[in-house]
């Protein structure tokens, strides 16, 4: 895998299916983050002026890589390369996150909790799709939280937003917190509670 500009790119099948002198700046640099080979506003493989010959060309410190077009005429290079791969969403298996989270996903219906490890800056959507693999009815079931004691409703619980993260649908990260008191990370996970919609239409 690598990453560019906070997405994660598998590119295990690529570079299988493309084994040569191209893919070998790729497999180098496996692991890394190679943001700083492309140009985040062009969605390009970054360039400099080469004064010499008055022209823009790639900037390419570790050799020309799999999908960058020659500087040169060569006879075996086509120019119908398709999409290449760090513009391919297909090969995207996920996102750099700057913390990782703890959460329980109590089912209300079976009463069984599962421990999920979560990006901070997933959404609640985002986040019952992991769930999936624990209930595939999972999107059946309603989100819901704990209320906060200023709430002042009638119910202990409250829906959450699906479109929003943890933190803004005020669920805080105590880490810091715990840290701070010397408290173990596992002393305590936020909860939250699904509750069964009585319809499988997304089984």
């Amino acid at each position: 895998w690598v990453s560019i500009f906070g997405r994660v790119f598998d590119l295990t099948d690529l570079i299988a299916k493309n084994r040569g002198p191209l893919t070998q700046p790729i497999i180098d640099n496996a692991g890394r983050d190679l943001s700083h080979w492309f140009d985040e506003k062009t969605g390009g493989v970054r360039t400099h002026m080469d004064t010499d010959r008055g022209l823009r060309l790639p900037h390419l410190p570790y050799g020309r890589f799999l999908n960058v077009p020659p500087t040169e005429p060569v006879s075996d290079w086509s120019t119908d390369q398709g999409t290449p791969w760090w513009q391919n969403k297909d090969l995207i298996i996920g996102k750099l996150t700057s913390k990782t989270r703890k959460v329980y996903i109590m089912n209300v219906l079976t009463q069984q909790q599962d421990l999920l490890t979560v990006c901070s800056e997933e959404t609640i959507t985002e986040i019952q799709d992991r769930y999936l693999e624990y209930n595939q009815h999972a999107k059946s079931y309603t989100w819901k939280k704990l209320a906060d004691e200023s709430s002042g409703g009638p119910s202990p619980f409250v829906k959450l937003d699906m479109s929003l993260t943890l933190a803004d649908n005020k669920i805080p990260d105590d880490d810091g917190e715990f840290e701070a008191l010397e408290i173990d990370d596992g002393f305590y996970y936020p909860t939250l509670h699904v509750y069964f919609n009585d319809d499988l239409t997304y089984a």
